[in-house]
């Protein structure tokens, strides 16, 4: 296993997850007190757990098409394209 790429990924991923409305809609369903917050917990995993399963095959068969160069081109301009249409809509 390469600890450095693990380090690196759960470092973004926590990091981008913090104060997400992700987190936001997970806090709001473990504030209700008949809520099982194991439950809450649970289901919020399984989530994220998909949705990077998601992300991993997707990248992967992208990669065979796309080269890695052009990958990070397109995610950092994807990325601030997202920045700026938040702020205009702010």
């Amino acid at each position: 296993m390469e600890y450095k790429v693990l380090a690196t990924v759960f470092a973004t991923v926590f990091i981008a997850e913090l104060g997400d409305k992700t987190q936001l809609a997970t806090m709001l369903f473990a504030a209700d007190k008949e809520v099982s917050k194991l439950t809450v917990f649970i289901g919020a995993s399984l989530a994220l757990i998909a949705a990077s399963g998601f992300g991993v095959l997707a990248g992967g068969i992208i990669s065979q098409y796309v080269s890695e160069r052009h990958l990070h081109y397109i995610a950092g301009a994807g990325f601030i394209a997202i920045g700026i249409w938040t702020l205009v809509k702010a």
